[in-house]
């Protein structure tokens, strides 16, 4: 008896998942979500990369000194900081707007 319950729960479980995936599918179609702008997409952007760079810089800052050559004369100045822009050339500004699209 076990086992035919066994039997019996696997087809029931991929049964409900399936109409879970049917119900799940057409709210999304009825109920669209909200479109992501490109000021948002840029903004995340900035976000992440500033992160990144927060991490990257203290990780060298506690780090590098495992990666010097001890053989080499120590450097008079502190640990360089990590940034994300170029040091050389001009900013390339905001970007330009996107076609507008034809129906």
């Amino acid at each position: 008896m076990d086992d035919l319950l066994l039997a019996l729960a696997v087809p029931a479980v991929v049964l409900a998942s399936g109409v879970y995936a049917v119900c799940d599918c057409r709210r999304t179609r009825r109920n669209p979500p909200l479109p992501y702008t490109r000021r948002a997409a840029r903004a995340a952007a900035h976000d992440v990369l500033s992160r990144a760079e927060a991490v990257v810089g203290g990780a060298y800052n506690t780090l590098g000194g495992l990666y010097t050559d001890p053989a080499a004369p120590h450097p008079a100045q502190d640990t360089p900081v990590v940034t994300g822009r170029r040091a050389a050339g001009p900013d390339p500004g905001p970007s330009r707007p996107a076609p507008a699209r034809r129906p």
